[in-house]
């Protein structure tokens, strides 16, 4: 029930991606910028981005197509597999696809370009897209995940070896 649950969430994603993108592009003009929230969130129609996030690989159309697939192909696997158990990893992943999806489809349809419009008024931040939203808050949460895990495995090893000490210190004293 859950996999259908992501795969419409999955797709409702893409969808508000790509339908929020045409808007912008049809509705606004180039470096037009409509305040939404204000001091926190503008619509701001730039140019079409070309790199990836903070502008990094800009014209590098083939290598972000290659990376965006060999991440969206590990993330699909790891679906497929079912190589965890977490709910939680499974949502992020979901997120990451989704996002990566959306992203993937600018960079093949609209030249390599991928439309950015969502600005934050409050901070110096680059402008993004609901796609990208996807994919940051999928990462987040596998880091998030990876940490939890890390901590949980902590608490467990210190736990047994703390229980050996004793186990150890009981047999000693059983010994003397």
């Amino acid at each position: 029930m859950s996999a259908i649950l992501a795969i419409i969430c999955g797709i409702l994603i893409i969808a508000g991606d790509q339908l929020t993108k045409y808007l912008v592009t049809v509705m606004m003009e180039q470096n037009e910028v409509i305040t939404v929230i204000p001091g926190i969130l503008n619509l701001n129609r730039i140019i079409p981005n070309s790199g990836a996030a903070f502008g990094i690989f800009a014209g590098k159309t083939w290598f972000l197509i290659t990376i965006t697939c060999i991440i969206m192909v590990i993330c699909v696997c790891m679906l497929v597999r079912k190589t965890f158990q977490s709910k939680w990893m499974f949502w992020s992943l979901m997120l990451v696809l989704s996002g990566g999806i959306g992203n993937l489809i600018d960079r093949i349809f609209r030249g390599g370009n991928v439309i950015d419009f969502l600005e934050f008024g409050f901070i110096d931040f680059p402008v993004f897209n609901v796609a990208d939203c996807a994919v940051c808050v999928g990462a987040f949460m596998i880091v998030v995940y990876f940490v939890m895990d890390f901590v949980k495995d902590y608490k467990r090893n210190k736990h047994i070896s703390k229980m050996a000490t004793d186990f150890q210190e009981a047999e000693n004293k059983d010994g003397n």
